[in-house]
């Protein structure tokens, strides 16, 4: 494990908490992973033995509907960390994972976590601690879908992307825009129909790039009223 994979892990909810010589332990029966892009890192319905931590590049949960449509249910980039739940009860995975960008991923055995939550109470904080940022992360993602337009859907993803505070910056889209609507749940066409109707507020898109004229005018217009948006 490379040195800047360590701090990562260390980095991440699931670790951060967690006393160093059951980190150490943890770290030392995880395997480092190199995905390829479309690559299945696990199945709808595998039984859940691991707990992913992203070191570089996204990754994507999803579930099949019985249409056959693909139902988004979460992006993950670096320092993030998925399957903890369901691997903790020894249950299957309810959605299967794929890697949208050619990723590295650390992947920690169930039952070697497992063992540091017997040991130790901060281990088991930090378990719950991760769990509920990923409960929380959902129910943000359901509250902007009731209570946002498209576009101030789009315009927040951008602004958790953003590099800076304030001022100008530029926006490195991580994948597919068809992967983005299927992550803020719209359709292709309703995601750049999105991005014209953030032109006027300063965001311009060349190809993978977003830029951003005002970070901070972008922020307040996620916090308008979506009435006042539709009467513009």
């Amino acid at each position: 494990m490379k040195p800047e994979h360590r701090q990562i892990a260390c980095q991440t909810l699931l670790l951060s908490s967690v006393p160093d010589e059951e980190v150490e332990r943890i770290l030392a029966e995880a395997h480092v992973t190199r995905f390829d892009r479309g690559q299945l890192i696990f199945l709808q319905g595998e039984t859940a033995n691991a707990i992913y931590i992203v070191l570089d590049g996204w990754v994507k949960l999803y579930r099949i509907a019985a249409n056959g449509a693909e139902a988004i249910v979460g992006v993950f980039t670096r320092g993030r960390s998925f399957g903890e739940a369901v691997a903790f009860r020894k249950d299957v995975y309810p959605v299967s994972s794929e890697a949208v960008t050619p990723c590295t991923l650390l992947r920690v055995e169930a039952e070697s976590y497992l063992r540091g939550v017997r040991n130790s109470p901060e281990t088991a904080i930090a378990m719950l601690s991760a769990t509920f940022a990923h409960l929380h992360g959902l129910v943000a993602q359901l509250e902007a879908m009731k209570a946002r337009t498209g576009a101030q859907r789009v315009a927040e993803f951008l602004c958790e992307l953003a590099p800076c505070e304030d001022g100008a910056c530029e926006v490195t889209l991580p994948y597919d825009k068809t992967l983005i609507a299927g992550r803020l749940g719209m359709k292709p066409e309703s995601l750049s129909r999105a991005f014209a109707r953030l032109k006027p507020e300063g965001v311009t898109i060349q190809q993978n790039k977003a830029r951003i004229t005002d970070i901070e005018r972008l922020r307040d217009y996620i916090e308008d009223d979506p009435g006042n948006l539709r009467t513009r």
